[in-house]
């Protein structure tokens, strides 16, 4: 096959791929938008980067392809005739030698000085949030007097924190190794078991901020989402208050949907693994139901630090209508729509909002069958998520009903 037929036949495969690169009208993970201080940091050090990776690129390449053009045998040459050779050339393999060294002296330089930028301090009265990985979703623990206990808050799936401020991170994991990372917030952190983290984010806007875990932590690990809210500083101390009010218990004479729903919560082997402050708390202890914990000595579901355990095996779901996501953030708990994300965090706070936001059908399918919807175990090891608890399409209204009060 001849040059010329082989860059026809590669051609339309490679504007293809360049083609397809220019799809995506939505990109939330875009490592090239930095919105906030530390992704910045890291923008700054990446674009010159690839820039000279970009020339480095094209000189190789091109005169690789030159030299394949300009030297290549002709027709009327022998194979042993040998162009005109380098080597001994001290002037080319000094500079070709000493030049690259101080581009990475400079890149190593300037990475450094990124390194301890990133791993500033933030000022003492800054927010601090204390992230959990678990398989496979996200558990967010807040330390509101400086304590050194993270506490005050215990929410999943989506990270609220004060627009335009500095966020101490300690980034931790309770089973496997995991990874936090928002893209446009700042780099990935290692979620380690046993070992704390420090990390720091920081939004310029408010606005929603997707992220996911980027260490492989199993079968769900490309389903392990995350949500980082940034709220301005007054909506943030709103929703400070709101989070630290515990939910009420429904009195036994109560035969509302809603209160049917509780029962179902509590009866149920949900309250088993969910929390709900001031519905279970009290009984809530640091053992298992058997079923779910057959391997907890060791195998599938071995817990690695025992500390993280304030939600046990499921995401605290005292308000939970005030998250956007559900299941490890893989499902949208609100709607995708522009007139919902409009509401921010405060979207169920109406019966209007409610029916108009609520994905119920995502959540009544998720009550319906867990295992269906998010790959758990591969062995079918219930301890791995939730199992399917066989709840009645009755039940199952009555418990989406409950869920709808925990705002």
């Amino acid at each position: 096959m001849s040059l010329l037929r082989r860059v026809r036949t590669v051609a339309p495969a490679v504007g293809a791929a360049l083609l397809i690169t220019a799809c995506a009208s939505d990109a939330p993970q875009d490592t090239l938008k930095p919105e906030g201080t530390y992704a910045r940091t890291i923008d700054n050090l990446i674009d010159p980067v690839f820039a000279i990776a970009g020339v480095v690129f094209v000189v190789v390449l091109g005169g690789a392809v030159f030299i394949a053009f300009r030297f290549r045998a002709r027709d009327d040459e022998h194979f042993d005739d040998m162009p005109a050779q380098v080597h001994g050339n001290n002037t080319l393999e000094i500079g070709w030698t000493i030049l690259p060294a101080i581009v990475l002296l400079v890149v190593g330089v300037f990475s450094v000085i990124a390194i301890f930028d990133l791993n500033e301090e933030p000022p003492e009265d800054s927010v601090k949030v204390q992230v959990v990985g678990q398989q496979w979703w996200w558990e967010y623990r807040y330390d509101l007097d400086d304590d050194g206990v993270y506490d005050e808050i215990v929410t999943a799936n989506d990270l609220v924190i004060p627009a335009g401020e500095k966020v101490a991170l300690e980034i931790t994991a309770r089973d496997v190794i995991h990874s936090f990372w928002a893209p446009r917030l700042n780099g990935k952190r290692d979620a380690v078991p046993n070992r704390r983290h420090p990390w720091n984010i920081q939004a310029d806007e408010p606005g929603e901020y997707v992220g996911q875990c980027t260490e492989f932590c199993g079968l769900s690990h490309a389903e392990m989402r995350l949500k980082v809210i940034a709220l301005p500083r007054d909506e943030y101390d709103t929703w400070v208050e709101e989070q630290q009010v515990d939910a009420e218990p429904y009195a036994e004479d109560d035969t509302s949907q809603e209160a049917e729903g509780y029962r179902v919560f509590t009866g149920q082997l949900c309250a088993s693994c969910h929390l709900i402050e001031g519905v279970n708390d009290e009984n809530f202890d640091d053992s298992v139901v058997p079923e779910f914990n057959r391997d907890i000595n060791g195998g599938p579901g071995t817990i690695l630090d025992p500390e993280l355990q304030a939600s046990r095996h499921a995401p605290n779901l005292t308000h939970l209508m005030s998250r956007t996501t559900f299941a490890g953030a893989k499902f949208d708990l609100r709607r995708d729509t522009e007139e919902c994300e409009a509401l921010g965090v405060d979207w169920a706070d109406t019966e209007e909002g409610v029916d108009r936001c609520l994905d119920r059908g995502a959540l009544e399918a998720w009550l319906r069958n867990p295992p269906a919807e998010k790959a758990m175990d591969a062995d079918g090891d219930p301890i791995r998520g939730m199992p399917n608890l066989n709840l009645s399409e009755e039940q199952i209204d009555q418990l989406v009903a409950y869920l709808t009060t925990l705002k």
